[in-house]
């Protein structure tokens, strides 16, 4: 599951990487300035360099583009060929008075541009106007201009000027100006600048007092020069380059693009994503952004043209973000998947040590030994793992619930070997009696009798024990007593079996096991009928075993309303009569139909063992019966078992019969009718002791229970001692 969500997260990181480079880089718009004037640019990635960025300027009221690298506005209504540019240069006044004399000019150093020779005209406008015009920052005159007095200044408005060509690849406007002859008369026009030669030709010879408050003259900038070289192994393959190593190539008609000859002779490559061309054979195999390679002229040059499905900047933007969330994807994929692996382990780790931590605490090192000391019964019991059983019962799936009581829920499980199994999950264990619980299992699993459901194991791995027993598949005795089922009507002879199964299995724990096991809580809901209806004993959660010469236990008292022998109650000592109790109420059950505790108005009458008991006392047994019972079963045998039943329900636990003598009982009922009067001679004689006994419960309960030993009592003490002369009845 973690794997999958680490792909899911991936898949979101590519589809948003993907998303991105999808949509075209937006320049921002200065004006009428924007993407399409390409390689100047606003904002990062719309623009080649640093050299080319542009600033949007709102200080003036209107958007001016500014170009940072010289600080100068560029003009957009000049229309030039592709690779120069218009700019606003700044007009130096020689009029002292405006406090402009020696004011600072244009320094292009640095930078790929430079004035331009063919488009601009340096110029000194005045009478007897003189200035240098210096071509580097290290003052050297590179170009000289004066203009001379063609008319008297003082009766004429217009001034005098002279046009001086601007020497090539000049880098810095820096002028030294000082009047010659004329210094006595004024000077209200005399200025110096570098101006596009058209703009001055339309504006300035019109009307030459036009400069006399200008500040500004438009200016053009060439970037990358049709004269010069790099270096000499370029000659042939480099058109147009200028002194500062910043070259242009022609592409096409149009096309060009600019690279820095110090940036890309040591690879032999162009800087960023532009071309320029080295020696033959090494010409650089990417064309500029927003153009594709379309092919080679004669001189092996690569020609390229302008995409008009690209956005200049976004193809190199686009490519770095895709290798970049690819790359941070994959990367993050591969700490997803170790973090899952990671986690997988540890918790593996974590289930592992935990599984060890409740096999100790569950006893199960002294299971291991318990088993492996008990000689030919290890191979009928079995430590199941945690997994198995989750894997038997559906991850105990609640479709898989058989019952569930007070100690537990029992599941239906599938073994890997195809076995069925009920398998009980208890509620709690306490952890003080791990030896004691440890021990009864090693008991139990030693049990072999044809009516007691086998335990096949028990797993130890988990925080309660979980016990496995073969599964049983027609369910309870009480489910086809209390429940009439039309199509399987439990017939005398069925009744009779179930009860000599049932004692003989009861009989088994108690002397004929190798330590005597009390069962603690024999009911109908406790007997099972297999396939053919045989009888099985279950739920051992309560038992206990006894050594040889104990008689019996002390316990806070433990069983089912109903079924819970009432000197145990008084005293909580539980002996093997104690079964022998409960063991009549299941009898009386059989003989009458009726549940444990039972649905009456009358208090006195809602337990069935009293009820029964006063029932015999009254010679009113055959009122009660069930009428299978009545119409299949001979009157013999009738009171054979109901006076083998008034003896098990005796409230003296003394002059209750074993289990074995139960068992025996029945079994003469089952072998011959003589035998079944010999035995009913045998017995008379405790009817009038055992009659005198009786019970009343207030609550009926289908589950174990445990009761305080100091707890209100819940019968009523004349009933329960048996000095109500009516039995408790109402006559």
């Amino acid at each position: 599951m973690a794997c999958h969500n680490s792909l899911v997260l991936l898949e979101i990181i590519l589809l948003l990487c993907t998303i991105d480079a999808s949509e075209p880089l937006m320049c921002d718009q200065c004006g009428d300035f924007g993407s399409d004037d390409y390689p100047f640019g606003i904002g990062e990635g719309c623009y080649f360099d640093k050299s080319f960025e542009v600033f949007c300027d709102n200080s003036s009221g209107s958007p001016k583009p500014l170009l940072k690298s010289i600080n100068l506005n560029m003009l957009l209504n000049f229309v030039f060929q592709k690779g120069l540019i218009a700019v606003e240069a700044p007009v130096i006044s020689l009029n002292s008075s405006k406090s402009m004399g020696n004011a600072k000019g244009v320094n292009l150093t640095g930078t790929p541009f430079s004035f331009s020779q063919k488009n601009n005209k340096f110029t000194a406008a005045g009478c007897d106007s003189y200035a240098k015009l210096n071509q580097k920052n290290d003052s050297s005159n590179s170009g000289k201009c004066q203009s001379v007095c063609t008319c008297d200044p003082t009766q004429y408005a217009d001034c005098c000027d002279l046009l001086c060509t601007v020497p090539p690849n000049t880098k810095v406007f820096d002028t030294n100006s000082s009047y010659k002859y004329y210094q006595s008369i004024p000077q209200e026009c005399s200025v110096v600048f570098v101006v596009e030669q058209e703009w001055l030709f339309n504006n300035y010879q019109t009307n030459s007092v036009v400069l006399k408050d200008q500040e500004q003259v438009p200016a053009v900038l060439e970037w990358g020069k049709y004269k010069g070289t790099c270096t000499e192994e370029y000659n042939s393959h480099t058109k147009m380059c200028n002194k500062d190593n910043h070259c242009l190539l022609q592409l096409g008609t149009g096309h060009f693009c600019l690279c820095d000859y110090t940036r890309s002779v040591a690879s032999r490559h162009c800087a960023g994503d532009l071309i320029c061309s080295t020696t033959s054979g090494h010409n650089c195999s990417e064309c500029p952004q927003g153009y594709y390679l379309s092919s080679y002229n004669s001189d092996q040059e690569p020609l390229c043209s302008r995409s008009t499905q690209l956005t200049f900047g976004k193809k190199s933007r686009n490519k770095y973000i895709v290798i970049g969330c690819t790359s941070g994807g994959f990367g993050m994929l591969c700490l997803l998947t170790g973090a899952w692996w990671m986690y997988k382990f540890l918790k593996r780790k974590m289930e592992i040590m935990l599984k060890q931590k409740f096999f100790k605490r569950n006893g199960g090192l002294l299971l291991q030994q318990e088993l492996a000391s008990t000689e030919g019964n290890i191979d009928k019991s079995k430590l199941f793992t945690s997994k198995e059983l989750e894997t038997a019962t559906d991850h105990y799936n609640t479709n898989r619930i058989l019952g569930q009581g007070g100690q537990g829920t029992v599941y239906k499980g599938m073994l890997a070997d195809g076995r069925i199994v009920a398998i009980k999950k208890s509620k709690v264990i306490d952890e003080s009696k791990v030896d004691e619980f440890i021990n009864e299992v090693a008991i139990l699993s030693q049990i072999n009798h044809r009516n007691v459901v086998k335990l096949l194991g028990c797993c130890l791995e988990t925080e309660v024990p979980l016990l496995v027993y073969e599964f049983i598949i027609n369910g309870t005795l009480f489910q086809y007593l209390h429940d009439q089922n039309e199509e399987f009507p439990i017939t005398w002879e069925i009744r009779l079996r179930i009860a000599i199964e049932v004692s003989d299995a009861v009989s088994y724990l108690h002397s004929a096991a190798s330590i005597p096991i009390y069962h603690r809580d024999i009911k109908s809901t406790n007997i099972l009928l297999d396939g053919k209806y045989r009888a099985k004993v279950s739920d051992f959660g309560a038992s206990r075993s006894m050594a040889i010469d104990q008689t019996h236990m002390t316990t806070q008292v433990q069983g089912t309303f109903g079924y819970l022998d009432p000197e145990y109650f008084r005293s909580s000592q539980f002996t093997e009569k104690s079964d022998v109790y409960s063991f009549g109420v299941v009898l009386a059950e059989l003989l009458t139909g009726e549940r444990a505790i039972r649905v009456t108005n009358f208090e006195e009458d809602k337990s069935l063992a009293a009820y029964f008991l006063c029932a015999m006392k009254e010679d009113s047994l055959f009122e009660i019966l069930d009428a299978h019972v009545l119409k299949e079963a001979s009157h013999e045998d009738i009171v054979t078992v109901a006076k083998l039943t008034n003896r098990c329900l005796n409230l003296n636990g003394k002059k209750r019969p074993t289990m074995k003598e139960v068992a025996v009982v029945l079994a003469g009922i089952k072998a011959c009718d003589g035998t079944s009067n010999i035995i009913q001679e045998s017995v008379e004689s405790d009817i009038a002791e055992s009659s005198e006994t009786g019970e009343s419960f207030t609550e009926s309960y289908t589950d174990s229970v445990t009761i305080p030993v100091d707890a209100d009592p819940l019968i009523s003490k004349k009933w329960y001692y048996g000095e109500d002369p009516n039995c408790g009845r109402h006559l």
